[in-house]
């Protein structure tokens, strides 16, 4: 016969205080009973091996020290590194991350915001553009739970936020190819932007105004099949509007029989890991990734405690990472 279960009331029994009392020493309000009573409290939860039942701990204390967290694409490395942020902040105080992975479904990230508002997390992260202020109005806000959007979302007035500076970005790419004397540019990006992404073609397109847009998913598949297109044009410069679809017109360019930086200068956005270990290394616009998922962490567990503060923006910076995929142009005479 299995050893019946241990429960909170054998923890009061055994150390002479209430249930009230062990429970509120458990769940960290240790400052509101004497080192004696606490200490009789503790001995006794190590003496019985009692572990608090997450789901009746959630119903006393109303809650769950979860929280949702959704992306668009966790093949990205850009969303993996913003999750270790995200992580990192939340294991440090004491919180376990929910991950949902979207697959750039707007349905499917409205049914992940209801399925994880049923299991009571205790605040949301959105980290993609598809999930619609309507689908927020209708499940956060109607609800009260504490939500932050990051990235890829505007806040619109709805929601903290935490931004990287995309208009910055898409000039500091746009100024790096004028400087190596670039005039046929293009912008290789999707034809519906998020937010965030067309931030960073209307920062292009201040020193280019003219630059052409060429369609691609935000994916390396999207890259490979871009270069398509851009091979039958006069271009000598290309911004990518993520470093995934650089990387897929590295593959796509060279099956052309085209050379980078020959051929094309090519400028990412992201600095992923992986632009230090492609041939020739990959210039790009760094984003502060793993910083933007803690600072987003940390504003959401503020919100969480106060509910009624004043809704906050963060900007953070980025910066150009000059490498080997873009050089000088020769000019004709």
């Amino acid at each position: 016969m299995a050893n019946k279960k241990v429960t909170i009331k054998d923890v009061a029994k055994r150390s002479g205080v209430s249930i009230t009392t062990v429970s509120q020493i458990l769940n960290g309000k240790e400052d509101m009973f004497s080192k004696k009573t606490v200490k009789k409290v503790l001995e006794a939860k190590k003496d019985l091996d009692y572990e608090p039942d997450y789901f009746a701990r959630r119903m006393i204390m109303k809650k769950s020290k979860t929280i949702g967290v959704l992306v668009p694409d966790i093949t990205n490395p850009f969303f993996s590194n913003l999750l270790r942020g995200i992580e990192n902040v939340l294991y440090r105080e004491n919180f376990v991350a929910m991950f949902c992975n979207a697959d750039m479904d707007e349905a499917k990230e409205s049914e992940y915001l209801q399925e994880l508002s049923r299991r009571g997390v205790d605040g949301f992260i959105i980290a993609s553009s598809a999930v619609s202020n309507q689908a927020i109005n209708d499940t956060l806000k109607k609800n009260s739970l504490p939500f932050i959007v990051l990235d890829q979302k505007k806040a619109e007035g709805i929601s903290d936020a935490v931004l990287t500076d995309d208009f910055s970005g898409g000039q500091l790419a746009a100024q790096h190819l004028a400087d190596l004397g670039h005039q046929q540019v293009a912008v290789v990006m999707p034809e519906d932007a998020p937010d965030n992404i067309q931030k960073r073609y209307e920062g292009f397109c201040s020193i280019f105004p003219e630059a052409e847009k060429v369609n691609s998913e935000l994916s390396k598949i999207g890259g490979r099949q871009a270069a398509k297109k851009i091979t039958q044009e006069d271009f000598t410069g290309l911004f990518a509007v993520n470093d995934e679809i650089a990387f897929g017109l590295y593959l796509g360019l060279n099956e052309a029989g085209k050379q980078i930086p020959d051929d094309y200068s090519i400028v990412g956005y992201d600095n992923i890991d992986m632009c230090e270990y492609v041939i020739p290394q990959l210039t790009t616009i760094a984003q502060p990734i793993f910083e933007l998922g803690q600072t987003t962490a940390e504003l959401l567990l503020e919100r969480i405690q106060q509910p009624e503060k004043n809704w906050e923006e963060k900007m953070l910076p980025v910066q150009l990472v000059e490498r080997a995929s873009t050089k000088r142009i020769k000019q004709h005479t």
